[in-house]
C-alpha cells in the first residue's frame, strides 16, 4: 500500500517538473511612447486613451469626411505626429513592427487595425516625397483650372 502511494506521489512530482511555472510570471505590458517635446502632454489621461481612442479617432473620422469639420485635437495625423519619432539611429519603426507606436498595444491585445491603408505610418515630416509636395492643397491647385489648359470647351 505504501508503494502504491509513492510510485503515485512520485509521478505526480514528475508530472508537475515537465510544467513551466506560469503562475508567478507576468505577461509585459506594451511600451507606450510618450508624446515628444518639453510641455507636450496628451489630449487625454493615458487611461481614457486606451479605453476610448477608437471612439474619438471614428468621432474625428466622421466629423471630417460627413461634416467637413477638421479639427487637430483628436486628428489621427497628430496622434502619428506627436508619438511616432525616430529610434536613437533615426530610424521610425513600420507599423508592421511592435515597435510601432500603434501596433505594439494593438498586438498585444490582438487587434487587427486598418487605419494604415490609407493613412502614413510616420509623421509627414519623415516622408520622403521625393521633392514633391505633401499638401493636397498643392497638388489641387496644380490641376489646370481654365477651359484652354484642357483642352477646350467641357461638355
Amino acid at each position: 500500500m505504501i508503494y502504491r502511494f509513492l510510485r503515485i506521489t512520485f509521478i505526480l512530482a514528475g508530472l508537475a517538473l515537465l510544467f513551466p511555472v506560469t503562475g508567478t510570471a507576468e505577461t509585459p505590458l506594451p511600451i507606450i511612447h510618450e508624446p515628444e517635446g518639453e510641455g507636450v502632454k496628451c489630449v487625454e489621461p493615458e487611461d481614457v486613451m486606451r479605453r476610448d481612442h477608437m471612439n474619438f479617432i471614428l468621432h474625428q473620422r466622421d466629423e471630417t469626411m460627413y461634416e467637413g469639420i477638421r479639427t487637430s485635437k483628436y486628428s489621427f495625423a497628430e496622434c502619428i505626429n506627436c508619438h511616432v519619432q525616430p529610434d536613437d539611429n533615426g530610424k521610425i519603426a513600420s507599423v508592421d513592427t511592435k515597435e510601432h507606436f500603434c501596433n505594439g498595444c494593438h498586438e498585444y491585445a490582438a487587434v487587427t487595425i486598418d487605419c494604415f491603408e490609407c493613412h502614413a505610418d510616420r509623421p509627414q515630416k519623415f516622408i520622403d516625397r521625393g521633392g514633391k509636395s505633401a499638401s493636397l492643397q498643392n497638388e489641387l491647385h496644380q490641376i489646370p483650372s481654365t477651359n484652354e489648359d484642357m483642352g477646350g470647351e467641357l461638355k
